[in-house]
């Protein structure tokens, strides 16, 4: 049997279209799949634990280890700074390993840039930017104004869409997490022609179109749902 190849699996989103809760799927029914944990000047949150969720350091750190050219990418989100060592991913490579990266895609363009025969990107999409707002609602965590700030930021990661390599709608999680299992067993390599087409209708050539469309929905005038 041949041995799996090197393979960076980089999955991007705005805050609150289900990221997070499809990549632990995939880690949990693929544990062949081990999690990039990245380092951030961020402080914890209830229940994250140091060196299995982040890296935590203060910004001291930080700033020595971007100086000395320590991260594969690192980059300002949400007011803080995340950053992916650059050792652990060339180990992952030299080692056949497969890796998921949780970036913005800041990171995902410079790993795509630094091992662009490796990297494989995806972007998750929401529905539309309203239903987007209406799950940043339900969260109750946030006031209005950092809703719609995150709701700007939606849109400028949009924008960035062509760097990726596929764009998936989570409009429903379970149809959603086996586009995103598809294309993973596609960039592995080992993936049967049933699922290879189910990968491919979640390329960037089929699914662009639909990303103009939530683009157009973000230019309306500002003070308006959703922006």
């Amino acid at each position: 049997m041949t041995a799996p190849r090197g393979l960076l699996l980089v999955v991007s989103s705005p805050s609150g279209a289900g990221k997070t809760t499809l990549c632990r799927r995939l880690i949990r029914e693929h544990p062949e799949l081990r999690f990039s944990i990245s380092y951030t000047t961020r402080p914890p949150r209830p229940g994250e634990v140091p060196g299995a969720d982040y890296h935590f350091v203060d910004e001291e750190t930080f700033s020595h280890m971007a100086a000395s050219g320590a991260f594969a990418e690192w980059a300002h989100v949400h007011g803080h700074r995340y950053g992916t060592a650059i050792a652990t991913v060339r180990q992952a490579l030299e080692a056949g390993g497969q890796v998921l990266f949780d970036v913005d895609y800041q990171g995902a363009e410079r790993l795509k840039e630094q091992f662009p025969e490796a990297a494989t990107l995806v972007f998750i999409l929401p529905p539309s930017l309203s239903a987007l707002q209406e799950r940043l609602r339900r969260r109750g965590t946030e006031p209005a104004e950092v809703i719609q700030q995150r709701l700007r930021n939606a849109y400028q990661e949009l924008c960035h869409h062509a760097s990726y390599h596929y764009l998936i709608v989570n409009d429903d999680i379970d149809r959603a997490y086996g586009e995103l299992e598809a294309v993973y067993l596609v960039a592995r390599g080992d993936a049967p022609v049933h699922i290879a087409e189910r990968a491919r209708a979640c390329s960037l050539a089929a699914r662009g179109p639909l990303v103009q469309i939530l683009l157009k929905e973000g230019e309306r005038p500002h003070g308006t749902d959703p922006l």
